[in-house]
């Protein structure tokens, strides 16, 4: 798991130690299995600081963000302005469980560091939308702390759940069967596992017709 650290907070940018660690190795991933082309929707994109490094590593690509944060949405447009972007729109307020989403058409969803700090609710919604409006052959690429086979992957994964329950008795990490489970129930396969620094995985997702 990514521990977030102190968030610093220079001007309305907010900045996570986590996402300058793991940025890069998750565009390595993505460069590999998202579309050469199209708009990516990111779903809670939190400070902006992805969204800012996948839309200049992946320049042909368009990157929408949001997040159903105001907070988050400030920062993401804070660090859009300064980086000046063509292909990072502005971000939209979206909440994966308000039907319908804002933004009518994607090619590809990322969803970062979400499902376990929302409710399983949320990733209900997420799989039924991205089974109902992804494109065939459409990826939806989650990351984020996993249970395997109904076990922790660390102990500190499992102090981290502990944590989590603890604050909200929703949130939690997930196990990756379920997840995968609750994919297929909407027309989705899982492509690939990839094992990530700090015990979390990369999982993609395609949607088949």
């Amino acid at each position: 798991m990514d521990t977030p650290g102190p968030a610093s907070e220079p001007d309305a940018r907010l900045s996570s130690p986590a996402a300058a660690r793991n940025r890069e190795p998750i565009l390595e991933v993505l460069r590999e299995w998202l579309p050469a082309h199209g708009t990516v929707l990111e779903i809670a994109s939190g400070s902006g600081e992805h969204a800012l490094h996948f839309a200049r590593g992946l320049p042909a690509l368009v990157w929408q963000p949001s997040d159903p944060a105001s907070r988050a949405r400030t920062s993401i447009a804070a660090w859009r302005e300064h980086a000046g972007l063509p292909n990072l729109r502005p971000p939209v307020a979206l909440d994966v469980t308000r039907i319908p989403w804002p933004v009518v058409a994607f090619d590809a969803l990322v969803c970062i560091n979400m499902l376990h700090i929302s409710s399983w609710e949320a990733t209900q919604a997420l799989m039924a939308q991205a089974g109902q409006r992804l494109p065939e052959r459409g990826v939806l690429y989650l990351y984020g702390p996993f249970r395997r086979g109904g076990e922790h992957t660390a102990p500190s994964n499992a102090a981290f759940d502990a944590d989590l329950r603890a604050r909200d008795s929703r949130w939690g990490i997930r196990d990756l069967d379920a997840v995968v489970e609750l994919a297929g129930q909407h027309g989705l396969v899982l492509e690939t596992v990839v094992e990530m620094p700090a015990n979390n995985l990369s999982v993609v997702l395609r949607r088949l017709a």
